[in-house]
């Protein structure tokens, strides 16, 4: 069995942000030359997300008025966290949006469903994050 891994990083210049991965991650598994195994993303950080769904701006807007209604940033006095840092609500936003995605690879290609996209979602941004690749398989 073959192993692969690499980082990549990213600098979003907002707070929040919603990226578009899955060229970056192809681009990964086209470098492994695995052709069947799983592929597992996670992001490095606890303010980041990888998750999975449609490429869709409406679909992202929801997202960003959901998770703000979730977990408000203002007023940061609200949080605990908030004694050292003013990023509470970005561990919040993280926790429900999740740590990593798992993606079989199937002749060489993830096998995606029909509208499948890999994101990085960002909740505390304006500086240099990474996200792991990391690939087993044949």
């Amino acid at each position: 069995m073959k192993s692969y891994h690499k980082e990549l990083w990213l600098e979003v210049p907002t707070r929040r942000a919603f990226v578009n991965i899955t060229p970056q991650v192809e681009d990964c598994l086209a470098e492994s030359g695995i052709k069947e195994g799983l592929l597992l993303c996670n992001a490095m950080h606890i303010t980041a997300s990888v998750f999975i769904n449609d490429d869709e701006s409406g679909l992202h807007h929801d997202y960003e008025v959901w998770l703000e209604k979730l977990a408000p940033h203002e007023p940061v006095s609200q949080y605990r966290h908030n004694g050292y840092e003013d990023n509470a609500d970005a561990h919040l936003k993280r926790q429900v949006m999740g740590r990593e995605v798992v993606v079989a690879i199937t002749e060489g290609q993830l096998h995606f469903g029909t509208w499948e996209r890999i994101f990085y979602g960002e909740f505390d941004g304006r500086r240099r994050k990474r996200v792991l690749v990391k690939i087993i398989g044949e």
